[in-house]
């Protein structure tokens, strides 16, 4: 297993910004694309951002301009700048790790256990 844990979920309102960090301890981070998926109550989870070994991005189309995903290998930590966010952001938000990034959930082996995020109108 990879350890990945997720931080930084919460309550906020329309309008306002939540940091995400996903931390990765123990193993060697930089050999791994990283994700973050969300999965709001009775819908399937979703794609949210990805970002490669190198630092390649790439942004669903509902939260590009509001959503940026970022990495320091460095300190083995991914994280998920969200801004404006709107009452339709609401779930629970995972990290997740694999060879190769992408928008399809089944390209990740590894997966954090969430982070609630809940956005009030």
């Amino acid at each position: 297993q990879v350890p990945l844990v997720e931080s930084g979920g919460g309550l906020v309102q329309a309008g306002g910004s939540l940091r995400l960090s996903c931390a990765a301890f123990g193993w060697n981070f930089s050999r791994y694309g990283m994700a973050w998926f969300r999965q709001a109550l009775g819908k399937e989870r979703e794609f949210v951002a990805c970002i490669s070994r190198s630092g390649s991005t790439t942004h669903a189309d509902s939260v590009k301009g509001r959503f940026t995903i970022s990495r320091d290998n460095a300190k083995n930590m991914v994280y998920l700048q969200m801004n404006m966010l709107r009452p339709e952001d609401t779930a629970v938000y995972y990290c997740a790790a694999g060879a190769f990034v992408a928008v399809t959930r089944t390209s990740y082996d590894y997966w954090g256990q969430g982070t609630q995020v809940t956005v009030s109108s």
